[in-house]
This record gives structure tokens, C-alpha cells and sequence, in this order.
């Protein structure tokens, strides 16, 4: 139209030339009211264009989301996009004037806010750009800046105290969006001073808006197709919750704590309220305060009582103060609520298209909000009461799991955490705990099934290397030899926890045979120190705790002791002494047994001796560091210490 004999034009002579062309063709004499009236039916077409946008989407949006598909909503919010896009380039062929600038920021405002729902955020930013020069234009300032914050500063002053300082203002807030979604929190502090003056100004209410004073019908102002002011309100929060948890992933704790606990008075959806005490309590905890971490954690719960992470951090802190009962109740909470259906928390008016999860982000805050999955939990719960003395309930939470992963339902799996032990290795924790709870069919019948699908897998020999050995080796190659050695010990556990069953049915002649077939195993792995040929490894290995040697020499021991246990059961004394010395080492239990073969032997100083080694003895690890399965066996015959102390007594000379 006006702007097409102007090309030639530079910029800002252009918007000059169109001002003028606007204000001469806007005067009200008869000899043109005719031509006058063509523009403002266009000019007022245009409106209702976009309000019948902004109105369908609502519709659709007010409908109920749980029924729609996914991809229909999409294709909706596609479709409205394509339209306001339409619509804006329409309205650019007019002259900028007042009016119709506001116009075209509005439906420019639309098209923004459907591409941020898209995460189409380079075209969005490009957009808003374009419309910011085209206003930069009119007030004849120039030439642009590259820098964001320069050019955003730039275009604020522009516009100054005039009508169109909201309608910049509403752009800078899709902008705001932009960079929180994109994590470009140090843009958005350059511009901490103009972004809370837009926050003051917009939140308020207070518009002072000067031009459109005399439309007073709802028809002839352009609607927005989200509610600015919820828009400013969810930036502002989300924008202290990002920075909050950047500050708290640099170590900056103290300054972290205190922009959270502003943002938990701000006006915004529970979920993001929840995230600002849950945050202040990662603060706290960081801070060496545990107690006020817990109490931000509660008013966490208490505000959502969704947000699982508040829970898990919880158990956490109980479980560094070492209140193992509170860490037990922690842990059986969280995996209720992570077993119920994520139930959504409507979200306010007018903020539907821009979920806070789309503009929070960031790393960070991701890392922090993580918890394990529900079959996590529940495998933590059943440890740590079995662990803890509460094995009935541990053998149930086992079971629970074991059934939740040969379901089709298996909820949580893929969540975010640590990955879950192995299936062979939660065969065999819960066929430790079945032990302890005296069910040894039940326990023979798990270790049965790790060894019929393992035994035939297992490779004839495994050689152990050092770390600076295996480095060496191709990758590939080390992950093959871990693979076999992996499934060797899981079948060497398997085979001494069946021999600790017979023990508990006191069928030592079975007991016997079965821990042979553990050691005989176990015995085909050979070390291999660098230089050096693969050799049996020594005893004096186990100081390399946690590695695949240190539980392969556990395994030994505790082989070699059940069966001198079962031999003594039989008077075999000469064959339970062999086997019991030879296990010492390797599990120093073992000692109190094989003083009692010693006594019955006849030599009872040398008894009494290696009682006293064993009672002083202090091992280098704690037990609850070792896997369940490798831990002394709590069924069987034991040895009464009180009797033992007896007999030294009576044998010490008055």
C-alpha cells in the first residue's frame, strides 16, 4: 500500500515519509471521509480477525484437556500459529501509526506467545525483533544493536511514557520467556533493573494508557491470547527458581537462599511455590543445617503435596542424621505417592500455553528435582529393612519387586536415578532375605533360577586385571571379561546361599556338596598383576574392598567355612579343620568354629587362642557395606559365646 513506493528509502527516513503519509490521510475533511473509511473497517476487521483467534483457542483450550489427544492439541496450536502469522503480515502493509502499531504488537504478541509453545524459539525471537525495529522505525532511533540487553534497553526508551510502551513491554516478556526457556539466565540478570520494572508495571494493574482511553467497546481492542499478567507473574517466579538453583549448583548457597525465600510469596501455582521451599531446604542442607532444611521440606509437602522430591530429600537428610526408622517411613511414603497417578494441578487462567516446565529447563534445576524411580525406591525399602532388622517386611517389599519387574506394569522404570541392581543380583538379595526369615525353600528356589539361566553362560576360565592393565585392552574387551566375571560370582552366590539352606535343614551331607560346587567355581578365576602370569589370587587381597576380587574372595571364605562347619556336624574334624583355617583369612568369623574343632581335637590352648584372635579381631569394612548375600550367614548352628568364655575360664590355672 503506502510503503511500497518507499523502498528505496533508508529505515529511518522511511518510518519519517510513512508518519507524515499516516497523519495527512487521517485528517477528517469531506472531500476524503470516503477514502477514510475503507482503512478503519480494514483496521477494525482486523480486530475482530484476531479476537475470533483468540476466542477459538480459548474454547478449545477451556475444553477437557484429558480427553484430547496430543498430537490434536499440537496441531491446533500449529494451526492458530499459521493464522496469527497471516494475520500479522496483513496488518505490516499499513502505515505504523498509534492505533495500528498496537494492533500489530497484539497479534505480533500471538504469534509469539504459539511459537514458545512450540519451542520454536529462534523464530520466535526473530519475530519479536522485527516488530521491536519496525516501533524503532517510527521514533526515528537507530541503528540497531546487536546486543539483546543494548537493543531491549534501546527500544524501552524509546517508547518512553506513549501507548505503545505496554505493547513493548508484553513483547520483552516473550523475550524473558525466551531466555529462561533457553537457560540464558546472565541475559536476563544484564537485564535485572528493566525486566523488574516490567514486573512492577505490569503486575500492578495500572496501565495508564493514554491512547486507547476513548474505545471503550470490548470490539475495538485487540485481545491477547494469554493473560499478560499471569505471564509476568509465572517469569518472575520461575525466573527466581532458575537462578536459585544455578546459584545452589555453583556453591553460591547463602545468596541462592535468600532470592528463594522472596519468590515463596509471590503469587503463582502451588507446584512452583512447593519448588521454591524445596529448594531452600537443598540450601539449608548445603549450609550444614539439616533440621531447617527438613522444616523447608515439610512446608514443601505441605504446599504440594505432589512434589515426590521433597520426600526423597527428606529420606536423604534421615538417613545422614542416621535415624534409620525415619528413613524406612521416608522411603515407604515416597513410593506410595510415586505409585499413585500423577495427578495435574489445573493450571491458573491464561497460562495453559506456556507451561512452567517449558521455561525451567535448565540442568541444574533438573539434577535437583530428580528422584529414582518407584521400583528404586521400593528396592532401597526392601534393603534397608532387611538390613535393619526388619526382615519380614523386607522379604514382602523383595516380592513386590520381583512381581512389579515380571509384570507388564513395570511403573517408573525408566525414571530418572540410579539404575536398579541386575535381575540375578535381586534374585539373590531376596534370597537372602528369604534366609533370615527361615523360608529356605523359597530362597533354593530363586538361586536355582539364577543358576539354571546363568550356568551354561559362564566362561571356563576368567583372568582378573589390574585397572592399569586392562586400560591396555580394547574397552570391548574389558566389558566381555567383567560380563563373565559378573556371572560367575552370581552363580557361585548362588550356589553358597543353597548350601546355607541345607545347613538350616541340617542336611550337612548335601551342604557339603554344594558349597564344594561354589569353591570349585570360584577357584577358575585367576589374577593378573601387570608384568606378571594370572596366578590364584592371595588372601591378602581382600584390602581391595568393593571390587570384583574383594567378593570373590568373600565368596571363598564363606564356602570353605559352611563346609567345615557341615564336616564338624559330621565329626569330619580333620577335613572342617583344613577348610575353616583356609577361610580365616577371608572371613574371620570363621575363627570361633575352628577353635571349637580345635578344642574337640584336643588342642585346646591353640582353641582358646584363636577364639581371642577372633574376638579382637576389627574388620576393615562394616558388614552393611557388603551385599546382602555376602554377609555372615544368620541361619545354621552358631556357637554360644558365653560358653566358649566358660571354658577358657576352666582351663586358665587358679
Amino acid at each position: 500500500m503506502f510503503t511500497s513506493g518507499l523502498l528505496w528509502l533508508p529505515y529511518t527516513k522511511r518510518g519519517k515519509v510513512q508518519t507524515k503519509i499516516a497523519r495527512r490521510f487521517s485528517q477528517n475533511s469531506d472531500s476524503r471521509c470516503n477514502k477514510m473509511h475503507q482503512p478503519l473497517s480494514l483496521f477494525h476487521k482486523w480486530i475482530q480477525e484476531n479476537n475470533e483467534l483468540v476466542n477459538k483457542w480459548k474454547e478449545q483450550e477451556g475444553g477437557d484437556t484429558l480427553t484430547r489427544d496430543q498430537n490434536q492439541n499440537h496441531t491446533c496450536l500449529v494451526w492458530h500459529s499459521s493464522e496469527f502469522h497471516k494475520l500479522c503480515r496483513k496488518i505490516q502493509g499499513i502505515a505504523p501509526i498509534a492505533d495500528h502499531t498496537q494492533l500489530e504488537l497484539t497479534v505480533v504478541y500471538n504469534a509469539g506467545v504459539c511459537l514458545i509453545a512450540q519451542s520454536q524459539f529462534l523464530e520466535a525471537e526473530s519475530l519479536l525483533t522485527k516488530a521491536t525495529e519496525r516501533i524503532l522505525q517510527m521514533t526515528g532511533d537507530g541503528p540497531f544493536a546487536s546486543d539483546p540487553p543494548v537493543f531491549w534497553k534501546t527500544a524501552l526508551k524509546s517508547v518512553g511514557n506513549t501507548a505503545l510502551n505496554r505493547c513493548v513491554m508484553h513483547l520483552l516478556c516473550l523475550q524473558w520467556a525466551i531466555w529462561l526457556a533457553t537457560c540464558k539466565l546472565q541475559t536476563i540478570q544484564e537485564l535485572q533493573n528493566e525486566l523488574l520494572s516490567v514486573f512492577e508495571t505490569l503486575s500492578s494493574g495500572v496501565w495508564d494508557e493514554e491512547g486507547s482511553a476513548p474505545r471503550t467497546k470490548s470490539s475495538d481492542i485487540a485481545l491477547p491470547v494469554m493473560d499478560q499478567r499471569r505471564l509476568i507473574e509465572l517469569l518472575q517466579i520461575c525466573t527466581f527458581i532458575a537462578q536459585g538453583a544455578e546459584r545452589l549448583s555453583e556453591g553460591r548457597s547463602s545468596e541462592a537462599l535468600s532470592g528463594l525465600q522472596s519468590a515463596s510469596s509471590l503469587p503463582a501455582p502451588r507446584t512452583l511455590i512447593s519448588y521454591t521451599h524445596l529448594l531452600s531446604g537443598s540450601c539449608l542442607a548445603h549450609m550444614s543445617r539439616p533440621q531447617m532444611a527438613l522444616q523447608c521440606y515439610r512446608m514443601a509437602l505441605e504446599t504440594d503435596s505432589q512434589c515426590v522430591c521433597a520426600l526423597y530429600q527428606s529420606m536423604l537428610i534421615y538417613r545422614q542424621l542416621g535415624n534409620t526408622q525415619a528413613e524406612i517411613q521416608a522411603l515407604r511414603l515416597l513410593h506410595s505417592t510415586l505409585m499413585l497417578p500423577a495427578a495435574k494441578e489445573p493450571s491458573p487462567a491464561g497460562v495453559h500455553l506456556l507451561p512452567s516446565s517449558l521455561l525451567l529447563q535448565s540442568q541444574s534445576l533438573s539434577s535437583l528435582l530428580s528422584v529414582p524411580s518407584a521400583l528404586s525406591v521400593l528396592h532401597s525399602l526392601a534393603l534397608k529393612c532387611v538390613l535393619h532388622e526388619r526382615v519380614a517386611e523386607g522379604v514382602e517389599y523383595y516380592l513386590d519387586l520381583l512381581a512389579a519387574l515380571h509384570s507388564e506394569d513395570q511403573h517408573g522404570v525408566h525414571a530418572a536415578g540410579p539404575p536398579l541392581p541386575k535381575l540375578p543380583e535381586l534374585y539373590l538379595q531376596a534370597g537372602a532375605a528369604l534366609l533370615m526369615a527361615r523360608r529356605p525353600a523359597d530362597c533354593m528356589a530363586l538361586c536355582d533360577e539364577v543358576i539354571t539361566t546363568t550356568l551354561e553362560l559362564l566362561p571356563g576360565k576368567v583372568v582378573l586385571k589390574e585397572p592399569e592393565e586392562c586400560e591396555a585392552e580394547t574397552r570391548a574387551l574389558c566389558e566381555e571379561v567383567e560380563d563373565g566375571v559378573g556371572m560367575l560370582l552370581w552363580v557361585g552366590a548362588a550356589y553358597l546361599l543353597q548350601g546355607h539352606c541345607h545347613t538350616h535343614l541340617r542336611d550337612w551331607k548335601q551342604a557339603v556338596t554344594t558349597y564344594t560346587r561354589c569353591f570349585n567355581l570360584l577357584v577358575k578365576v585367576r589374577f593378573k598383576k601387570r608384568g606378571c602370569q594370572p596366578q590364584i589370587p592371595s588372601a591378602d587381597m581382600m584390602s581391595m574392598q568393593g571390587t570384583d576380587l574383594c567378593i570373590l574372595q568373600r565368596l571363598k571364605g564363606l564356602s570353605l567355612a559352611g563346609r567345615g562347619i557341615s564336616f564338624t556336624q559330621t565329626d569330619q574334624l580333620r577335613e572342617a579343620l583344613r577348610d575353616l583355617q583356609l577361610s580365616i583369612q577371608a572371613f574371620p568369623g570363621a575363627g570361633l568354629w575352628c577353635g571349637e574343632v580345635l578344642w574337640r581335637l584336643g588342642r585346646k590352648q591353640e582353641a582358646v587362642a584363636c577364639w581371642e584372635r577372633t574376638w579382637s579381631f576389627t574388620p576393615h569394612f562394616s558388614e552393611l557395606s557388603l551385599a546382602v548375600y555376602l554377609q555372615e550367614p544368620q541361619s545354621g548352628p552358631l556357637l554360644d559365646s558365653t560358653e566358649l568364655r566358660r571354658r577358657i575360664e576352666e582351663l586358665s590355672p587358679i
